[in-house]
């Protein structure tokens, strides 16, 4: 099922597979990458209960369960239902008491709540994870948003950069494209200039750039020169990924609260970087913002 929220500002388009936007559109300019197959064929994905990979797609529990999770978890391929409807918000949950064969991937009962809501020309984003069963429940959460880039038609990729609000550290994590996990002893270095990461196809021939250790809370993908652009907010986010493809009309500012397990990490889940403990019962919320500028 298909939702759109319009308040005269931003228009924004939703949908039940996978609980995420499809759409943002503002003065019929549109901001979400629109996704070709060939390319990637995603927009914005759920990452649940993990963000990034795990090695060999598993890990166990302190207490001895196993987790065999294929990258970004599961929420993203699944049908959600709708949670709520009101003016300028839409809720969708999926619950794993609609998908209980989810419980042989991750066993712990959940309910993932994403909220949207819109105010003026931000799309305000709510994770809401909430813990069904009776015994702590570790989970990782994180967003996949992709944006259009360039925004008009007659500009380049290079005519953009990304702004991020602080000085970010000289030397990052090097991913491993081969095994999909992470390198945090052998560092690369920092491609941004300043407080820019200018943006490349080139960039992206290798893999994604990590921010394991990230001092900036919102990043800005601007035209240079000009304020036209969007501005992603995440206050509740310890870890920012920045992904294209070579041949990709976009890129993806992804907010995570987990990595890829690195290379210091063992298989424990618990163990891995930013991982959540919701106590039986409990709600854990993490929210994000996208702002057109």
């Amino acid at each position: 099922m298909d939702y759109t929220l319009d308040n005269g500002v931003l228009s924004v388009a939703f949908t039940t597979a996978g609980g995420s936007f499809t759409s943002i559109k503002t003065q019929g300019r549109e901001y979400l990458w629109q996704g070709d197959p060939s390319v990637w064929s995603g927009q914005a994905p759920v990452c649940f209960p993990i963000c990034g990979g795990l090695r060999d797609d598993r890990a166990v529990t302190r207490s001895g369960k196993q987790i065999a999770l294929g990258r970004h978890g599961f929420a993203r391929k699944q049908e959600w239902k709708l949670a709520e409807e009101g003016e300028n918000m839409v809720a969708f949950k999926l619950d794993s008491d609609d998908h209980p064969e989810l419980l042989e991937q991750y066993p712990f009962p959940f309910v993932l709540t994403a909220r949207y809501a819109l105010d003026g020309a931000k799309l305000l984003v709510s994770y809401e994870v909430t813990n069904k069963g009776d015994e702590d429940m570790p989970f990782f959460i994180g967003g996949h948003p992709g944006f259009a880039c360039p925004l008009d038609e007659g500009e380049a990729y290079s005519d953009y950069t990304l702004r991020f609000e602080s000085d970010e550290a000289a030397e990052l994590c090097t991913a491993v494209p081969s095994t999909g996990l992470i390198d945090v002893e052998h560092r690369s270095a920092n491609p941004m200039v300043g407080r820019d990461l200018p943006l490349s196809h080139e960039l992206f021939d290798v893999a994604e750039t990590i921010f394991d250790v990230l001092e900036s809370r919102t990043v800005d993908l601007v035209k240079k020169g000009e304020e036209k652009g969007l501005r992603v907010s995440f206050p509740d986010f310890p870890y920012l990924i920045v992904w294209s493809k070579p041949e990709g009309d976009f890129v993806a500012i992804e907010p995570w609260g987990g990595l890829s397990t690195c290379s210091d990490e063992g298989d424990v889940f618990e163990d891995k970087r930013g991982c959540l403990v919701a106590a039986p019962g409990e709600t854990v919320v993490r929210t994000f913002s996208i702002e057109i500028l």
